[in-house]
């Protein structure tokens, strides 16, 4: 009996995390959906684009910025380079020389992507900052749109999302892809019943007057959007604003997830006042379920195969159905590693594969965090 319980509440976590949490988030946004009131507004823009050894792709990102439908009068393009080695603070330089809406942000010392934000922001001159990387590109009027929510007073953060491609001229995308179109679902059902969790680092904006420094450890994408909620206002996701990067290969890509589960880990146990009910009810819900249900699921997948091993040597047919049925899952996501996006039937396989590598860097990511590693400095997974 104790066996089957362990079974049905790690399959029941495991959906929850992944599609019971939107399901009741859509039920929820039937009773509670606080308007947002847009306008067609231009506030002074500084567009921050945080890069370290980006040469080979940093020109076409700053002439991306460069060509964004926005007037010129109101925008600022902050470069910074985080101690960079290779061409990136010369490309800098040259281009802050050819147009005044450059302005060069150049660190001697290598200390971290958080450190030169905490230096440089404050210095910026424009009512919204976004938050860009090097190889995040944006269509001409996304600072048009992501400004907009900015009208309505309590809302202190706007966030897109990103669309990862196989490059920049194959638009073709993956199961990461498909992994990262439900957190945009998410994101979305979460913003229509107040704040979405977290920010995509790619693309976000907040008022300037809300950015307090943060710690050097601290991820800026999480941690921003948790000083936003602490102060009062609301943190949402704009379905109309996105970037394209080009997807990292699969160990980099595996590695950044690492990064990201122990960094997140650090912000939510370091903010954990956010967890309580009692202070951030609908906000605190989300956390727990958009995050710390989702970073469990690798111990509820092992604790749901191991009690499966079991109830099909001891129970009825169903146990041994589900048991092939996990297998197969393992086996598809081993050859989704071989899969072509291309074809329609390594789809499934590729979705099969991005699912079990992010679970096994969440537990990898687990592993970094209880062991205290910071990941402090950063480099492009490219």
């Amino acid at each position: 009996m104790t066996i089957q319980i362990i079974f049905w509440l790690s399959a029941f976590a495991i959906f929850y995390a992944y599609a019971g949490y939107p399901l009741l988030l859509l039920l929820i946004s039937f009773f509670i959906e606080p308007p947002i009131a847009k306008s067609d507004i231009t506030p002074s823009v500084s567009l921050v684009i945080s890069a370290y050894n980006e040469e080979h792709v940093l020109p076409k990102k700053i002439e991306n910025a460069l060509a964004l439908d926005y007037p010129r009068d109101l925008l600022e393009i902050a470069v910074i380079s985080d101690g960079s080695t290779d061409k990136t603070n010369e490309i800098i330089q040259n281009f802050a020389e050819q147009s005044g809406n450059i302005l060069p942000c150049i660190s001697r010392h290598h200390k971290g992507k958080t450190a030169c934000l905490n230096d440089f922001v404050p210095q910026l001159k424009g009512e919204i900052i976004i938050f860009s990387d090097a190889n995040a590109f944006y269509d001409k009027d996304l600072i048009r749109r992501i400004v907009r929510p900015f009208a309505d007073p309590h809302i202190g953060l706007v966030t897109g999302s990103t669309t990862y491609v196989a490059s920049l001229e194959n638009k073709s995308t993956s199961g990461t892809g498909l992994y990262s179109g439900l957190e945009k679902l998410t994101k979305i059902l979460e913003t229509r019943t107040g704040s979405c969790v977290g920010a995509d680092g790619a693309v976000f904006a907040i008022r300037k007057s809300l950015f307090d420094p943060l710690k050097p450890d601290d991820i800026n994408d999480l941690v921003i959007p948790f000083q936003v909620i602490s102060k009062g206002y609301r943190g949402i996701l704009e379905p109309s604003v996105f970037c394209t990067e080009e997807r990292a290969g699969q160990t980099e890509e595996f590695h950044r997830q690492i990064r990201i589960t122990a960094r997140t880990l650090r912000a939510i146990f370091r903010y954990r006042q956010l967890l309580s009910p009692f202070r951030y009810p609908m906000f605190s819900f989300k956390l727990f379920s958009h995050k710390l249900m989702k970073f469990l699921v690798p111990l509820f997948l092992v604790a749901l195969f191991i009690t499966n091993i079991t109830l099909a040597f001891e129970s009825g047919a169903f146990y041994k159905m589900v048991l092939v049925l996990q297998c197969l899952f393992y086996v598809c996501a081993l050859i989704g590693l071989f899969g072509r996006a291309k074809k329609k039937e390594a789809m499934l396989l590729e979705a099969c594969h991005a699912l079990l590598t992010v679970n096994a860097a969440y537990a990898v990511g687990w592993f970094k965090y209880l062991t205290g590693e910071t990941y402090t400095a950063w480099k492009p997974q490219r």
